[in-house]
């Protein structure tokens, strides 16, 4: 899905195409994949980063890649997949009490 144009509604309908069929067969499941990289994001930038940060981080970064190459849709689709995991995420846990991640005497 690059290099064409696409209407809103078959962006959306690539995007639910790509988030609700067969990413949990490659990515495993999506509650527990974006559990592990907020995780060692966490560890990594030494601030804590909530697994719905994952989704809206991954957008940025689609959002980015469309500033070089605003035609490809794959950037919109990814962008929408993305966001609509991280929707999910809050509305199964809104009250999200994630602890600060610490490790080998640091702090957050």
């Amino acid at each position: 899905m690059s290099k064409a144009k696409y209407t809103r509604a078959e962006i959306l309908d690539a995007a639910k195409e790509c988030v609700t069929r067969d990413r949990a067969a490659t990515h495993g499941d999506m509650e527990k994949n974006f559990a592990a990289i907020s995780h060692l994001w966490s560890i990594y930038l030494d601030t804590l980063i909530k697994p719905h940060d994952v989704g809206v981080m991954m957008t940025l970064l689609k959002c980015a890649r469309s500033m070089q190459n605003p035609e490809h849709a794959d950037n919109y689709i990814d962008g929408a997949g993305y966001l609509s995991c991280s929707a999910e995420l809050i509305a199964r846990k809104p009250q999200d009490k994630s602890e600060p991640v610490v490790f080998q005497g640091g702090s957050t």
